[in-house]
């Protein structure tokens, strides 16, 4: 089982988060498919195990058929039967060949028995024989695709995905907490530009203060300071000469 705080070392940015969403959806994806390659492929396992126990019951009455057949052939021909029979056989009687048959993406191996000619020796348990190496080869190479399938949807569904979540929520995180730093930069910048149209509003209010007590001053032949004070302390007085 993957850590909880385990994730891919990725750069957070938008761009990337989009990556990792893709890549969430392809890994969702892939493990839904291959759950159902499992399923298929159990139940072909199981099919297979069926086969393979009627068979090897099959099997078992036939060869204590034979065997008893075997033993009388020995009684009445002898010990040296055997090798009667090899010098006696030319040709195979009974032939088989190979092929692969695919199930769910897995090629499994498949004999098939035939025969070239009549002849009149029961071959049939040799055909129950070949039947049962055929299901048992299936078998064990089903049995492995079947351990290496759930190996890699445990992987994607206990590794792959969380690391991908994981990766999603730290860049998704990061991104807002970025936000967060601009919007409060922004705040701050806008807090600089008011107090600065502020201070050049004073600045422009005092100079022209500045640019009317110049003037009373020259009007009237008195100082700066005076004629602040003319102009604080006037009131509601207004000079006819004076021209605000």
């Amino acid at each position: 089982m993957a850590g909880q705080n385990a994730r891919l070392n990725v750069v957070p940015t938008v761009t990337m988060l989009g990556v990792m969403k893709a890549r969430l959806v392809g890994a969702t994806r892939g493990h839904a498919l291959l759950k159902k390659k499992s399923d298929a492929l159990t139940v072909q396992f199981r099919a297979l195990l069926k086969k393979i126990v009627t068979a090897k019951e099959s099997m078992g009455d036939m060869m204590k058929t034979s065997s008893f057949a075997l033993t009388e052939v020995k009684y009445v021909a002898g010990e040296n039967v055997k090798h009667v029979v090899l010098e006696n056989v030319k040709e195979a009687t009974l032939k088989v060949r190979s092929r692969q048959e695919n199930i769910a993406g897995v090629k499994l191996p498949k004999f098939d028995h035939f025969s070239e000619g009549e002849t009149k020796n029961d071959l049939t348990a040799i055909e129950v024989l070949v039947e049962l190496a055929s299901l048992q080869t299936s078998f064990l190479t089903l049995d492995e695709a079947i351990k290496t399938t759930n190996r890699r949807v445990n992987a994607l569904e206990n590794v792959v995905k969380p690391k991908i979540e994981n990766t999603i929520s730290y860049i998704k995180g990061e991104l807002d907490e970025l936000e967060r730093e601009d919007f409060f930069r922004l705040k701050k910048i806008q807090g600089y530009k008011r107090r600065e149209v502020e201070r050049q509003a004073a600045n422009a209010k005092a100079f022209a203060e500045e640019m009317v007590l110049e003037g009373i001053s020259m009007q009237r032949g008195i100082s700066i300071n005076a004629a602040r004070s003319l102009l604080v302390g006037g009131g509601g007085e207004k000079d006819a000469d004076i021209i605000f």
